[in-house]
């Protein structure tokens, strides 16, 4: 666990979810603070201090990606993790290739959610993101060809049954190749697996 004084900005206009983070985080530890609006976030970050910030992408001010852009103009050492919709593929795609350290599918654990916060306070924004740019190449290389076909398809947000017509398979060998490829990065959830692909691609410059 972290120690109480790293600091976590929350930018949410939701009153009853940044409520919820600031009752979750504080009783582990972290110290919250939160904005109801970008403009208030953005008015402030360049002199805040280090920590990471939680950034939803879908606020009627301004989106969570003009806040990135900006936030990176203005302090780009603070590590972002975005949230977003579940399932919401190429919106995390986005917001990894943009800048952020990580994503949260809602409805997140609060397990997922602190281990995420706690990665990006020990990691910080640039160190650690070349040290998970470095770690996903490795574990994107151990997979087949076939394995890599079938996350690339799934990282471009396409279901199963467009995998198996584009690829000339079955749906059910979509299947076990898509098992196979999280047992190999050693995941559990897409959302896992689609951090991993695009980190690796960062790499190659895609």
């Amino acid at each position: 666990m972290m120690a109480a004084t790293s600091s976590v900005y929350v930018v949410d206009d939701d009153l009853a979810i940044r409520r919820s983070l600031e009752r979750l985080l504080d009783a582990m530890g972290f110290r919250v603070i939160s904005y109801a609006t970008p403009t208030a976030f953005l008015g402030v970050a360049d002199d805040l201090a280090m920590g990471c910030v939680l950034l939803d992408l879908r606020m009627p001010e301004m989106d969570g990606f003009e806040v990135q852009a900006r936030l990176l103009l203005i302090n780009p050492e603070l590590p972002v993790i975005v949230i977003t919709a579940q399932g919401d593929v190429q919106t995390a795609v986005r917001a990894m290739k943009a800048g952020a350290v990580d994503f949260i599918e809602k409805p997140y654990s609060d397990d997922a959610l602190v281990a995420a916060i706690e990665s990006a306070l020990k990691a910080g924004a640039a160190n650690g993101r070349a040290a998970d740019i470095a770690a996903a190449t490795v574990l994107i290389d151990t997979l087949s060809l076939r394995e890599r076909e079938v996350l690339e398809a799934l990282v471009a947000g396409q279901p199963n049954k467009i995998i198996a017509f584009n690829l000339g398979i079955s749906v059910r060998t979509v299947e076990v190749h898509r098992s196979r490829m999280m047992d190999r990065l050693g995941v559990r959830q897409l959302g896992e697996a689609v951090r991993l692909s695009v980190l690796a691609s960062l790499t190659q410059g895609r």
